[in-house]
């Protein structure tokens, strides 16, 4: 079972994705990007703390949410903690052990994500 909430913080669209990201649920994920960009936000945050499991297909949804964003000249943020559930976002050790983590802005919480002078 997936959940995405969406919020606003500043010039940044928040979406909180809680659950497991895997084949059947990314859609929901790749939709909630869709439509932010559609109402021309080109800030977007997703946290991602919440996500117990991730499979390819949701990190095809994360690589495809990134191209989407650069296409439209936007930025897209990553929230993984390093700790926390069972040591660290599961999100966090697939894109590492696929080699794609680099790929992405990655920070720790919400407040250092939509910082405006955050790398």
């Amino acid at each position: 079972m997936l959940k995405v909430t969406r919020g606003v913080q500043g010039e940044w669209v928040v979406l909180r994705v809680a659950g497991e990201l895997d084949l059947v649920t990314s859609p929901t994920v790749r939709q909630s990007v869709h439509d932010a960009v559609a109402e021309g936000r080109h800030a977007l945050v997703l946290d991602l703390s919440q996500v117990r499991f991730c499979d390819s297909s949701g990190v095809g949804v994360l690589i495809a949410a990134r191209r989407l964003m650069r296409s439209c000249s936007g930025r897209l943020r990553l929230i993984l903690p390093a700790q926390g559930a069972e040591d660290g976002s599961h999100v966090n050790r697939v894109l590492a052990a696929l080699g794609v983590r680099r790929l992405f802005e990655v920070y720790p919480d919400l407040a250092s994500a939509t910082e405006a002078a955050a790398a």
